[in-house]
């Protein structure tokens, strides 16, 4: 079984794949601080807590981070606890089979790299993931299966703590959609201003997006994917898929690369 390990600046998610079929998936925080031996703690519990699969069943391990100083705890809890296991970190060097049109190609994270091979792969190209985690990030691939660029706007969470910190008469609210645009109360304003308002942004840059890559914006894939996807992309007109382990199966795809 391939161990699969997306790690974000908020998040990290692990999954567990047979073949082609993602088993199981667990999403923790990504705590910066913690040791290679704390990591290989919590994911020993996961694992120890599902029925299907066990420390020893895990014959390979792809990883994406987008922290340097966890990228490298987890490199040490690869080596320690799993030693023996054949481990790809998307880095540069790693073959991914996205070639990477942009200015300085080691800028972009490894995580964008990975979805746009994902989505390429499962819908074709050209398309632009739309990825909801820290930043909501922007990726355009090209009908070749190049990547050619991207956006990146404050994410969903970061924008809300933001406001609620700086705004005296403003707090913390559960995001969910609103009985109306127009609100009656502060609470429902706040929520109308979120969801509505990244609504629109994911649209107003999804559609400029797809104006560059081609004539005709109707060949445009849009793929959603990240944590917090499900607030806004309802109300999104221009997302096509909802993938939420689109990172999950790009890594198994660049493991599938490196090592089979």
């Amino acid at each position: 079984m391939l161990l699969a390990l997306d790690v974000g600046n908020s998040h990290t998610v692990f999954g567990i794949f047979q073949g082609e079929g993602l088993r199981e998936q667990w999403r923790v925080a990504t705590e910066a601080r913690r040791t290679a031996d704390e990591w290989a703690v919590v994911l020993q519990g996961l694992l120890s807590g599902s029925g299907l699969v066990g420390h020893r069943d895990i014959d390979g391990i792809a990883m994406c981070c987008t922290v340097p100083h966890v990228q490298h705890e987890m490199r040490v809890m690869f080596r320690r606890h799993f030693g023996d296991v054949p481990a790809v970190i998307v880095e540069p060097g790693v073959k991914t089979g996205v070639p990477i049109r942009m200015d300085n190609p080691k800028e972009v994270g490894s995580d964008r790299i990975v979805n746009a091979l994902a989505a390429v792969q499962l819908y074709g190209g050209p398309c632009v993931v739309v990825d909801f985690g820290t930043a909501t990030t922007f990726d355009a691939v090209s009908r070749r299966g190049e990547y050619v660029g991207g956006a990146i706007a404050p994410g969903i969470d970061i924008s809300v703590e933001a406001l609620s910190r700086r705004g005296a008469q403003l707090h913390m609210v559960e995001i969910f959609r609103p009985r109306s645009v127009i609100a009656k109360n502060t609470t429902e304003a706040l929520r109308s201003g979120i969801v509505y308002g990244f609504a629109g942004q994911v649209d107003g840059i999804v559609d400029r997006m797809a104006q560059e890559l081609t004539e005709n914006v109707d060949e445009v894939t849009v793929v959603a994917t990240g944590g917090l996807a499900p607030t806004v992309i309802d109300e999104c007109e221009t997302v096509d898929v909802h993938e939420p382990s689109l990172t999950l199966i790009g890594l198994r795809m660049v493991f599938e690369r490196n090592v089979t």
